[in-house]
């Protein structure tokens, strides 16, 4: 009987050791991810900015451009 509570406790214990595991493998592979889409977010706000600038300074062109005519 005790042999057979041991290799339950051991079956236990290794199934709970790879639970945590892969939970911790999870938590790793999000906290990546989330970094990713951190980075590519920060990189289209730049782009996102460069381009209303590039707008800005086209609208005042065309402003310009108006007045003149």
């Amino acid at each position: 009987m005790d042999k057979n509570i041991g290799e339950q406790l051991n079956k236990a214990y290794e199934a709970y050791r790879q639970a945590c595991m892969d939970r911790d493998h999870a938590v790793k592979e999000l906290q990546q991810k989330t970094e990713n889409y951190m980075q590519q977010i920060r990189e289209q706000q730049e782009k996102i900015e460069l381009q209303n600038s590039i707008i800005a300074k086209l609208k005042s062109q065309l402003a310009a451009l108006n007045t003149n005519r």
